[in-house]
């Protein structure tokens, strides 16, 4: 056995010369130079640089040499480290909070009606006026090495008086998953302040410090701020877009006028690394979008889930920071229970740890982290387990030490075992992707600490030869390494039993009766050397000699892991990967074809009307030909359409599917500068639902929580595409405003946010509208200027270029909005809801108003008391373009049945019925010329009905997209079969992993995703 104890024992006196530090130095004080030696061992002097029987010798915690022809001085420390690997010490990159001032819980969420204003920070000093944003904040100035007491962790705690055991701290926790340097930020904030890269070492923080400022960190989470902006994704983004101009307007302009503490630190941060964390796949995404905007590169640590939108995150070319982190099984015992565990939970349980796999196949280049680990215990576990779903150990090894050290600028210090480098390294009984290696010491700027001793021992079983003074015996050992059994042989073969025992420190000792009939003890104590073990002892009549024991012939030597059977490794079976990754996705994204439909009724939109036997060509995405028995083409999909329907795609003007983390930005009372846009969903299954109701595009829009919502997004419900596919190319900017009970906020406890009346509400947009008004007046002067996002979407609706889709009930309010719009020049393009349009749809049609109204609701509220079902029709007959929306997940699949009602009702005709949901929200959406009738030359959004559309009877058997063929009854009912199967096999595996009640009952399910309306006001992240 060769164990390094006593040899950590007399380093952890050594203070070396080159240690020059700027402390006074008290007496006595040992000054010897620090030099090791570690000889016969396995080197990965780098991730690919492996060396058998190599030495690497170390002074003044550096590297002075590695590799096989390294001449060891006389006066080094010899280590034997035969059977032993010795790997770089892996280089954490995201180590939140290590050595820094814990950050509080936060103010919690609550719904905005509920909520207490503060607009502005509350912060002392020139820092900038939102506390989200804290860049000035530097980890550097703020690090403290923890102290022994602090943390979770702890170890042997017997390496010796010199600092050299396990110790209870939070540094060691860090040294026993084998971490040599830690990139430690405060994870709080959306502007996070600046990073260190730090030692968990021991001594002074001066010591511990490597680089003060190695990165500046930011993230989509607005954190303990207790301001009431942002509240939402979008508010978040926002406030981030508008940072960097800021940042920008400051160095050249701003400067002049005020001092910014935040925004001077934002603009030094700018020259570090930027660090940016995701807590989902999309977010990658969605920073990509600023990475691109303002010419910003980033590093992007992920939630572990980007797998599931691999070529896309690829296409950003970041690299990446990948948690080791995966999720652990659900309890599923009970099958009741198991239905509330959705298909893409019980997916990414089995999928996850195949990511960094995936991602190394994909060729981005990425590091790992333990960040998200509830227990740092399973780091080394879960990291063998990525090896095992398909990581490469070369790719392993360079993602834990190459990989975060030149990320973080510091490959020339630490991340590799090469000359001049900090000695930074791990011993291992063998190597380190084997499930029964143990990582058995972590060295830190070349102080050793214990980890975990091993339980080994050379000629285990074997005979030694033993010699004590003048007298030699034979020492025979056997049995297991942790409860080794000893005798000793005298020369007449007579055979006693002996003690034998090493305690953690390394100190052998050995203990026997020579002679049985006097019972006298010789007590040996010593140390273990290159296959020989030594030391001084006492004979029973007290006499000190020294002794030695050297294996005899035939004696085993020692191996790691002896006598048991390295595990066989095979790569598990895993599913596939789906788009989008949840219920109903597929393993293939769709793709168009081209398409005859044959035989149906045509319900045109135009002024055909409605044809009878009739079919329809379908090529790149485009409506080709229609007409009576078609030529077939070669390689078009024919449909049968006999005796069914076939329209253009529903359109709903108003909805809020497919949007993240809170629909409404109501903290202010205008929020023009957020964007829909930013927080689109693809993975929404209400996306697959309504395709399956023949809705083809949505709407959709910010909520009603403020007079001046933000930026809305039409988009097309192209299932399993990613957010930027979706979005309606071409398409004019439109901003959702907002009238009535929700922006005087009627039922909100809060008083404090104005407005409070609905006179109020018209100074807001008075006020508003002239602010925008300057602003455009001053761009248009040419002279510099501090660009304000929030004034640009506002000066373009003045400008033509944004339109206004108002949420509205009350014919006062309606009327005050239109006399505002034609007070600065410009048209309310929508009144939605709008269900006392009857009232004042002449004035409507004389402003150029189009109304997106409810078919029948009613009474649900005070200021819906007055709406009638003759709305829709009495509005239409004075030459107001009418829509009917949804604006609920659920009412949007039978948005057919909703324009029906106006049939039902008043007597509308069918055609004029079924173009509320189809070509009349094209028009008021600026996009009739592509959708909303089945047209030559436009986009084939269609739908396949097996009867008359407005009929309650009406299913929706195919949807189209541009030709592709998105929703089909068919294969719903194939997909409803293989899902549940799917889950069956997953529910069984997980069943069969987590055997029985092991490692207690297993997580709860997320729960199912928010349907967002107007009046929702909560992040559900």
């Amino acid at each position: 056995m060769r164990h390094f104890g006593l040899c950590l024992l007399l380093w952890g006196v050594v203070l070396p010369l080159s240690a020059q530090i700027t402390f006074p130095k008290p007496a006595p004080l040992d000054e010897r130079e620090g030099l090791r030696a570690f000889t016969n061992a396995t080197i990965y002097v780098d991730y690919k640089t492996k060396v058998e029987n190599a030495t690497l010798l170390v002074r003044d915690g550096k590297i002075e040499a590695c590799g096989t022809n390294v001449t060891v001085p006389p006066n080094a420390i010899k280590t034997d480290c035969a059977g032993k690997t010795i790997y770089p010490a892996f280089v954490e990159f995201y180590a939140t909070g290590y050595g820094l001032p814990n950050v509080g819980a936060g103010a919690p969420q609550v719904p905005f009606a509920q909520r207490r204003s503060q607009p502005l920070s509350t912060k002392k000093g020139a820092y900038s006026w939102n506390e989200a944003l804290r860049p000035e904040f530097d980890a550097a100035e703020a690090f403290v090495l923890p102290a022994e007491s602090e943390g979770a962790g702890g170890g042997s705690g017997q390496g010796g008086p010199g600092g050299a055991g396990g110790g209870g701290n939070a540094s060691n926790e860090w040294r026993k998953m084998g971490f040599g340097a830690l990139l430690t930020h405060r994870a709080d904030g959306i502007s996070r302040g600046t990073g260190a890269l730090v030692l968990p070492g021991e001594g002074r923080e001066h010591e511990n410090i490597l680089i003060p400022r190695a990165a500046h960190f930011l993230s989509l989470r607005k954190g303990s701020s207790p301001q009431d902006y942002p509240t939402s994704l979008m508010g978040v983004i926002a406030l981030l877009r508008q940072t960097y101009i800021d940042g920008q307007w400051y160095k050249t302009e701003g400067q002049k006028s005020e001092q910014n503490l935040s925004l001077e630190a934002w603009n030094n941060a700018q020259n570090l690394p930027q660090v940016f964390e995701a807590s989902e796949k999309l977010d990658i995404l969605r920073i990509s979008r600023l990475a691109q905007e303002f010419g910003a590169q980033y590093i992007v640590k992920t939630n572990g889930d980007e797998y599931q939108r691999l070529d896309e995150v690829k296409a950003t070319n970041f690299p990446l920071v990948l948690p080791l982190a995966f999720p652990e099984p659900f309890d599923v015992r009970d099958p009741y229970e198991a239905l509330g565990i959705s298909l893409a939970e019980l997916k990414h349980w089995e999928l996850a740890p195949s990511n960094p796999a995936r991602v190394e196949a994909a060729g981005i280049p990425f590091a790992l982290t333990s960040n998200g680990l509830k227990d740092k215990g399973k780091f080394l576990e879960n990291l063998r387990k990525a090896v095992e779903y398909g990581m490469s150990e070369e790719t392993a090894l360079k993602a834990l030490t190459f990989q975060p050290a030149t990320l973080a600028g510091a490959y020339g210090m630490v991340g590799s075992l090469e000359k001049g480098k900090m000695a930074n390294f791990i011993v291992c009984n063998g190597s380190l992707f084997k499930s029964e290696t143990k990582l058995l010491q972590t060295w830190v700027k070349g102080k050793g600490y214990d980890i975990a001793p091993e339980k080994t021992v050379d000629g285990l079983p074997g005979n030694w030869r033993l010699e004590v003074g003048e007298t030699t015996y034979t020492l025979m050992l056997k049995g297991k390494p942790e409860s080794p059994e000893a005798q000793v042989m005298r020369a007449d073969s007579a055979k006693v039993k002996a003690t034998l025992g090493w305690p953690a420190n390394g100190l052998v000792s050995l203990s026997f009766v020579p002679d049985t009939a006097k019972k006298e003890i010789v007590a040996l104590s010593g140390t273990i050397g290159d296959k020989v073990w030594s030391g001084r002892g006492t004979l029973p009549n007290g006499t000190w000699v020294n002794w030695r024991a050297v294996p005899m012939d035939g004696a085993a030597p020692a191996a790691a892991g002896r006598g048991r059977k390295p595990a066989e490794s095979t790569r598990p079976a895993l599913g596939n990967v789906l788009y989008p990754f949840i219920a109903f996705g597929s393993e293939q994204k769709p793709r168009p074809q081209t398409v005859l439909i044959q035989n149906a009724t045509v319900w045109t939109n135009e002024k055909d009307g409605i044809l009878q036997n009739t079919d329809v060509l379908v090529t790149n995405g485009k409506i080709q030909r229609i007409g009576k028995k078609l030529p077939v083409q070669d390689n078009a999909v024919v449909v049968d359409g006999t005796g069914k329907h076939l329209t253009a795609g529903i359109i709903d003007e108003h909805s809020h599917i497919a949007a993240t983390r809170n629909i409404n930005e109501g903290s202010q009372e205008s929020s023009a500068e957020v964007r829909i846009g930013d927080v689109i969903d693809s993975e929404d299954t209400d996306i697959y639902r309504q395709l399956a109701g023949g809705v083809t595009s949505s709407h959709i829009l910010h909520g009603s929580a403020n007079p001046i919502g933000g930026q809305t997004q039409l988009i097309k419900l192209r299932w399993g595409y990613a957010p930027e596919a979706l979005k309606f190319e071409g398409w004019p900017g439109f901003i959702k405003f907002a009238l009535g009970e929700n922006v005087k906020r009627s039922n909100s406890n809060d008083q404090s946010r104005y407005p409070q009346t609905r006179m109020g509400v018209e100074q807001v947009y008075v006020d508003y509208f002239s602010r925008a008004k300057a602003y455009a007046a001053a761009k248009a002067m040419g002279k510099p200027y501090r660009k304000d996002l929030e004034l640009e979407a506002l000066a373009e609706i003045i400008e033509g270029k944004r339109f206004i889709t108002c949420h509205s009930y009350v014919q006062s309010e309606i009327t005050m909005m239109m006399r505002v719009a034609e007070r600065f020049g410009f048209k309310l393009n929508t009144f939605t809801h709008i269900l006392e349009g009857y009232k004042v749809a002449d004035k409507m049609s004389k402003h150029g108003a189009g109304g997106s109204t409810f078919s029948d609701w009613w009474a649900y509220k005070y200021e819906v008391y007055e709406a009638i079902p003759h709305n829709a029709k009495m509005m239409q007959d004075r030459g107001v373009t009418v829509a009917i929306n949804s604006d609920d997940a659920e009412m949007a699949r039978r948005l057919n049945q909703e324009a029906a009602k106006s049939v039902q009702y008043s007597g509308t005709k069918e055609e004029d019925a079924w173009k509320m949901v189809t070509l009349n929200p094209a028009k008021l959406l600026h996009v009739e010329d592509r959708v909303g009738s089945i047209k030559t030359g436009k986009d084939a959004d269609l739908v396949l009905w097996n009867n008359n559309p407005l009929s309650i009877y009406a299913r929706a058997e195919k949807t189209w997209v541009d030709g592709t063929l998105f929703f089909d009854r068919t294969e719903d009912a194939r997909r409803s079969e293989w899902t549940r199967t799917e889950r069956a096999r997953i529910i069984q595996k997980m069943l069969s992993e987590k055997k029985g009640d092991e490692g207690g009952p297993g997580r709860r399910p997320a729960g199912p995703k928010q349907h967002y309306e107007c009046e929702s006001d909560e992040d559900e992240g």
